[in-house]
């Protein structure tokens, strides 16, 4: 149908309009309702943790530096011998007397083992460091009990320990520097798990303010209050 003016009576003319008309109109969807997300969970501060905390800063591989990483096989076993002994130190709990006496077998049982890595150890630092290698062991164990002696991962270090105590008593001698290997990095999460969940609560920090949590590229090393086994320092 044409919709230019013609002459048509009154009622036909009415119709022919209103039939133009209904074909220009169009009527638009209404628009879909705007979905908003919800803010994300915000992610809570790890127990033990506080803001400002020194923690090294994550390599390029997305894992952390550790005193426990790049070990010869000799310096794998002492490392391990040293994480245990100062969980027999410092944990106290339901969990305390299987450590130390978990960890009292380890010395009886490994006692060759502990005294052959010893040596190759003192080998290892005398030939790296010369004259001066007795202060570059001393320097080297004390950082490594630093790093051992942080307070928020402690609880999960003393998990650890104990179950690396009871699976060692299992171990022969000569298989025990592979041990020591396997089980070095094991004991390590306890630690790069914290750096892990720190860092994750930091990031999520709104940077309108002063950043007053910041990494280190060096190993930590706070002022711990311990007690060292003084043979952990017995080199020949």
């Amino acid at each position: 149908m044409s919709c230019l003016p013609r002459i048509l009576p009154l009622s036909l003319a009415l119709i022919a309009m209103s039939g133009c008309a209904s074909r220009q109109v169009a009527v638009a969807p209404p628009p879909p309702p705007v979905i908003v997300p919800p803010p994300p969970a915000r992610i809570a501060m790890p127990a033990g943790a506080h803001p400002g905390m020194l923690i090294p800063a994550v390599q390029s591989d997305g894992s952390y530096p550790t005193p426990n990483q790049g070990l010869s096989p000799a310096a794998s076993i002492w490392h391990l011998r040293a994480g245990l002994n100062f969980a027999a130190l410092a944990c106290r709990g339901p969990e305390e007397g299987a450590i130390i006496s978990g960890y009292n077998a380890l010395l009886s049982g490994q006692k060759t083992t502990l005294a052959q890595a010893e040596r190759s150890l003192a080998a290892e630092y005398r030939a790296s460091d010369g004259p001066a290698w007795r202060g570059a062991y001393d320097d080297a164990m004390t950082r490594l009990y630093n790093y051992y002696a942080l307070a928020p991962a402690k609880p999960a270090l003393c998990a650890m320990a104990q179950r690396l105590l009871a699976e060692a008593t299992t171990v022969s001698p000569e298989n025990f520097a592979v041990f020591a290997a396997a089980r070095l990095p094991e004991l390590d999460r306890s630690f790069t798990d914290f750096y892990r969940a720190y860092d994750a609560w930091r990031t999520q920090r709104p940077l309108s303010g002063p950043i007053i949590a910041i990494a280190s590229s060096a190993s930590p090393r706070p002022s711990p209050r311990i007690e060292v086994d003084p043979a952990i320092f017995q080199l020949p």
